[in-house]
């Protein structure tokens, strides 16, 4: 979260698959992809069959398959309040979708997600299926941050409303500050939440810049911050490509980060060495280099813990 001049709620993180225009303010984010005259995106040349492979097969069955396992949820949610059944559906419909896509995902580092029974789950963003890959894959119910318009996506916004998820509205700093305190709630609650520290997806391959939303809800509740990288969902479907490549992906989990001792007034540094881990696990298992630019944290100012209490907070983006 990149709170400029104090200011809580300027920015936040996001959950699948945010628009980082909604999530940032009028501005937008700073970092390398919105540097002026950075590098265009990369041109991705698809192959023709791959293509009409997924724009007449692949494609029709995750729709089909959305819609299935949407109104399973819808149903599950007229009795589920724990939200545990619908996780459940929304399991297997992550896994269907990536049998769809054809791409078997390997969960490296399995064991660290059972030190902690709560935690701040954080990934970087690459793709849509991110989303699949991280719901098939975690063996635990946990909760995502969405922006609030999801809520009004049919079947999307139906499960987000039914099964729990935290709704934020960045457009004010109070509706801000109450959607990442709602986080703090779940977490407190024993509930665990993931999310994407940049906020939106990268339109390169690479590490984007890093917001310290997570890292202010995992203080404020007391839990600690678990990186995970995602490989390969990039290339299976870039940002603005709307054919899929099948190939094998990976999450890898790294080591739970702390926060015993420390205050929301941390949450940069914490930011800052929950980026360069995930950076680190990123470029070990991927086949793109660290970008020039690698390193990209936004310099923030992490919400004051009495400011994000204070029930009249009136500042804008």
């Amino acid at each position: 979260m990149s709170d400029r001049d104090a200011n809580p709620g300027t920015a936040l993180d996001c959950a699948p698959d945010c628009d980082r225009q909604a999530c940032t303010g009028p501005e937008g984010a700073r970092g390398a992809a919105a540097t002026p005259g950075a590098a265009p995106p990369p041109v991705h040349r698809i192959p023709a069959h791959l293509r009409y492979f997924s724009r007449f097969v692949l494609v029709p069955l995750m729709a089909l398959a959305t819609g299935t396992f949407g109104c399973a949820s819808l149903v599950c949610g007229l009795w589920d309040r724990s939200g545990r059944q619908q996780h459940l559906v929304a399991r297997a419909w992550a896994a269907t979708m990536l049998r769809i896509a054809l791409s078997p995902v390997r969960l490296v580092g399995a064991e660290k997600l059972k030190q902690h029974p709560v935690a701040v789950y954080a990934s970087n963003h690459l793709s849509y299926m991110d989303t699949p890959a991280l719901f098939a894959k975690l063996p635990f119910q946990f909760r995502i941050l969405a922006k609030q318009q999801l809520w009004k996506i049919p079947f999307v916004g139906w499960y987000l409303n039914r099964s729990g998820q935290v709704p934020v509205d960045s457009r004010s700093s109070r509706s801000a500050i109450a959607g990442l305190l709602r986080g703090v709630a779940a977490l407190k609650a024993g509930m665990p939440l993931v999310l994407f520290p940049e906020g939106a997806r990268s339109p390169d391959g690479h590490m984007q810049t890093a917001h310290s939303g997570c890292a202010f809800m995992a203080l404020r509740a007391g839990v600690p911050l678990i990186p995970l990288a995602l490989i390969g969902t990039y290339e299976l479907l870039p940002i603005h490509v709307y054919s899929l490549r099948p190939r094998p992906l990976m999450i890898v989990v790294g080591d739970p980060i702390p926060t015993d001792g420390l205050t929301t007034r941390d949450a940069d540094a914490l930011t800052a060495r929950l980026y360069d881990e995930i950076a680190r696990m990123y470029y070990r298992y991927s086949d793109l280099m660290p970008a020039p630019a690698d390193g990209r944290l936004h310099e923030t100012h992490a919400p004051d813990a009495n400011a994000a209490n204070a029930p009249n907070v009136t500042r804008g983006a």
